[in-house]
């Protein structure tokens, strides 16, 4: 079903191309294998997001009216804040990254999914630990570390499931039919081995043998921020090298870019995190290094940013029709945004001004929605009815979610960015009480709640699309539902 995504091509540039039957075959009996266990881990993913989204509303809602169910201790500011994020990053995109991230390396490695039921066990125990993990929170297990809230016992669990789970991932690698690797690999597998190093080295150095004093803070925020970049951002990074040619069907721009833009972004953004510690009790060296690093990640960020560009040069016209690339195409401009922002983050001159104020919400919202999950929701598109043998039946809910979701995420940047600079500008107001400057980007939330409800809205509009395709109920067709009708000029030659 590849070809299918070939009739968005103009008739003047581009012929029909016919795969061979062998290859037809092939990609089937792939799709076939990672069918249920790709299909649980969307399925999983909807589920957190749709959770997710109903805390988050919460969670907005009470940062401007915090009386609002401040009378039930589990549903207080302080339990849910980290409770929705902790859904979002391990529960929704962990979920929907690892799904992709399977069916990408079956297809690329040319080889079935064997064994899939240990997937299918080590994301039921994945499931077990987001579970157990959200609870401990909302009861008051919480180790304050951000990102990182979910107790020990609930981690070990993630652990155990994710080495279930990407094991299989490096075994179809290792068993891949031809000697060619794509940059997409490169990334995946990346991804695949950097998120267990990430994530054991700061279980270990916080709770098993932990570090003592602000040590503890250093180790935390380089396990946020690897965890953004080394394992969201590879994975979509990764995703973004596939889906873009492969709908425009035309190849990568350059894959020098793509080499270098790969060992760049692995190099320098495992060194960052600590410059959210500017003017802290660090060594000098140590928040210097980090910086450094940021400000270098201008290197991947402009290789990438290029090579996307000129590799879509010609074709941006397609994103009228194509859900996949639009909302491809999308987050791959949120990261170079997202990218940008965070060298300007990391200035010493800007952090020592917004350090802790809603300018770093917005980053990370920046990050992993506007780039992450909006390459993530492209690949779904793409993804789901090669499994289902079904296209999506509805291109005005597939347009109202892109929307909705574009605008939501943008409007809750620009408020929270525009709040946070308020914030940082009220505190250096020597005039200026504390609690005064507080109160003074009440507007700025409740925009950021407005946005919510957008947000919201293109979540279940997406779940309920999912949910058609999932029970059998979306098109019957051989070719992709297009977000406009193409034009009548060559759509015998295409369809």
């Amino acid at each position: 079903m590849d070809a299918t995504e070939l009739p968005l091509k103009a008739p003047e540039r581009l012929a029909a191309v016919q795969a061979s039957e062998t290859d037809i075959v092939e990609r089937a009996l792939i799709d076939a294998s990672t069918r249920i266990p790709v299909l649980m881990f969307y399925t999983s993913a909807i589920v957190w997001l749709l959770l997710g989204t109903l805390l988050a509303w919460l969670v907005s809602f009470k940062a401007h009216s915090p009386d609002l169910l401040g009378n039930v201790s589990f549903l207080t500011w302080g339990r849910l804040r980290p409770a929705h994020m902790n859904i979002m990053i391990y529960g929704w995109a962990s979920m929907a990254a690892m799904g992709t991230g399977i069916w990408l390396m079956a297809r690329l490695c040319r080889t079935v999914l064997r064994h899939p039921l240990l997937i299918i066990t080590g994301a039921a125990f994945w499931n077990l630990g987001v579970l157990v993990g959200v609870g401990a929170i909302l009861v008051g297990e919480n180790t304050g570390f951000q990102w990182l809230e979910f107790p020990p016992y609930a981690g070990l669990i993630l652990f155990v499931a994710y080495a279930i789970i990407m094991s299989w991932a490096v075994l179809m690698f290792r068993f891949r039919r031809g000697e060619q690797i794509y940059i997409t690999q490169w990334y995946l597998i990346g991804a695949f081995l950097w998120f267990p190093w990430m994530y054991a080295a700061a279980q270990l150095m916080l709770f098993v043998v932990p570090v003592q004093g602000v040590m503890q803070s250093a180790v935390a925020w380089w396990y946020a921020n690897n965890l953004m970049f080394l394992w969201f951002g590879a994975i979509a990074l990764g995703t973004a090298y596939y889906m873009i040619p492969k709908v425009i069907g035309r190849p990568v721009y350059s894959y020098h870019l793509a080499t270098i833009g790969f060992w760049t972004y692995a190099l320098f953004s495992s060194w960052t995190g600590l410059q959210r510690v500017v003017d802290g009790p660090f060594p000098a060296w140590m928040i210097t290094a980090s910086i450094a690093a940021a400000i270098l990640t201008i290197i991947p960020i402009v290789t990438v940013g290029l090579n996307h560009h000129m590799t879509m040069a010609g074709n941006f016209q397609l994103m009228r029709y194509s859900p996949t690339l639009r909302f491809t195409v999308f987050g791959a401009m949120a990261y170079t945004v997202f990218g940008a922002l965070g060298i300007l983050l990391s200035l010493r001159s800007i952090a020592r001004f917004v350090n802790f104020t809603q300018v770093h919400v917005a980053y990370s919202h920046l990050g992993l929605y506007a780039f992450v999950s909006m390459i993530l929701f492209g690949s779904m598109y793409y993804i789901v009815p090669r499994l289902v043998g079904r296209e999506w039946r509805y291109a005005t809910l597939i347009k109202l979610h892109f929307w909705a979701a574009a605008y939501g995420v943008g409007l809750m940047t620009l408020m929270l960015l525009a709040g946070g600079f308020a914030e940082g500008s009220n505190m250096e107001d020597p005039t200026m009480s504390f609690n005064e400057s507080t109160l003074s980007i009440l507007p700025y939330l409740r925009g950021r709640s407005v946005a919510g409800v957008l947000m919201a809205a293109a979540h279940f509009i997406f779940a309920f699309h999912f949910g058609l395709m999932l029970f059998g109920l979306g098109r019957t067709a051989s070719v992709p539902t297009f977000l406009n009708p193409v034009e009548a000029e060559g759509s015998e030659t295409h369809l």
